[in-house]
């Protein structure tokens, strides 16, 4: 009976007679793993009030306009790009007609403000409501088929919402110039470079919100069936559930995500812009997500941070006096900020595959691979062969 006693006490913390410690306790690697999030957001609530400069990063202080402005806009695409990744990474959707919703939060919103005269809040509550309803409706039509032909569907319907607001019927959306929303219809808080700060708050409550509802749907049991649908539809359908409802599910929710973040970039930009309903901006999302790694928590969040902030730095870059100074050979791709995006891509893609979530763990791997030692050459006397 003691040696049971005994053997329990060494498995229990290695040392007899000593308890198991509490787990995340003693351990700063875990504890480390445990409480970043709740740093890192400490951190990203006090960045307005921080004159912290970090060239070549930012152009000013971080608490300057400009640098709150693009920190917003980072944060923004880092939520628009989680809440892609419900389709694509989580359930195995792959859309091309997300930026649809997206432009619709905006879209909408602006012209219950400008054409019917409501408030605000009423008008952003009808942009978000327009958001989720036509993503239901172009859902329940573009789900009935699967795989391809799923993707080829919401491109059409993409396509089509792309060139409605080009044409601008009745002078409705500004054509492709887009649709400003007057400063006097907006918030007052919420308008003027001296209230930079409270649309970078906005935009960091959207990322925390999106961030929640993504991880609370996944942990719960409809997320499971998603994971499912990803890995097997027929073999949830042979369980007895019916993929297509659950598909919709994150359909919609995806949807109304992203007709949120429309919201926020109609304060971020005080309008409507054509750009966000083209095509190239769902690809952009998907970029994104594939940047910084499918299917994983923090990963869609990542690339669409970095991919955004290299979008407006390389562009700053590629017009900069030091590439203008390069030879033709150079200077031409070079002056390209596209050129400069796909090739951080292709070298991300390459050499970190899954993305920017899967370095901690490539790292972790490599240290804890045992390095290869040479086996010993057998002695010809020891195996009686003298």
């Amino acid at each position: 009976m003691s040696t049971v006693t005994e053997t329990h006490d060494r498995t229990a913390d290695g040392r007899r007679g000593h308890p198991a410690a509490p787990a995340g306790s003693g351990n700063p690697a875990r504890v480390l793993r445990r409480w970043w999030p709740a740093a890192v957001l400490l951190v990203l609530l006090v960045a307005p009030f921080s004159a912290l400069p970090l060239p070549g990063l930012l152009d000013g202080p971080v608490g300057s306009p400009g640098s709150l402005q693009l920190l917003a806009t980072c944060l923004l695409f880092g939520a628009l790009a989680t809440g892609f990744d419900l389709l694509l990474g989580r359930t195995g959707l792959l859309s091309f007609g997300h930026a649809l919703y997206f432009a619709t939060g905006s879209y909408a919103t602006n012209l219950f403000l400008l054409e019917a005269g409501l408030p605000f809040a009423v008008s952003a509550l009808l942009g978000l409501c327009s958001g989720i309803v036509l993503a239901l409706v172009l859902g329940s039509v573009s789900l009935r088929v699967t795989g391809i032909g799923f993707s080829m569907v919401t491109l059409a319907f993409a396509q089509a919402g792309s060139i409605l607001v080009s044409r601008n019927p009745g002078g409705l959306t500004g054509g492709e110039e887009g649709r400003a929303a007057p400063a006097e219809l907006l918030p007052s808080w919420l308008v003027g470079i001296d209230h930079t700060a409270n649309l970078y708050w906005v935009a960091l409550g959207y990322l925390v919100l999106t961030l929640a509802v993504v991880h609370w749907a996944v942990r719960s049991p409809t997320g499971r069936v998603w994971e499912g649908i990803k890995e097997n539809e027929r073999r949830v359908e042979v369980l007895g559930l019916k993929p297509y409802g659950f598909k919709l599910t994150a359909f919609v929710l995806a949807g109304a995500l992203a007709a949120l973040g429309g919201l926020v970039h109609l304060l971020l930009t005080g309008g409507s812009t054509p750009q966000t309903t083209t095509s190239d901006f769902t690809l952009s999302l998907l970029v994104m997500v594939v940047l910084g790694g499918s299917g994983t928590r923090w990963g869609p969040m990542v690339g669409g941070i970095l991919y955004t902030w290299a979008d407006h730095r390389l562009g700053d870059l590629a017009g900069s006096g030091a590439v203008a100074d390069l030879p033709a050979v150079l200077r031409v791709p070079l002056s390209q900020p596209l050129f400069l995006l796909g090739v951080l891509f292709v070298a991300v893609v390459h050499l970190l595959p899954g993305g920017l979530a899967r370095l901690p763990a490539r790292i972790g791997a490599a240290r804890r691979r045992p390095a290869k030692t040479p086996s010993p050459t057998p002695d010809r006397k020891d195996n009686g062969q003298s």
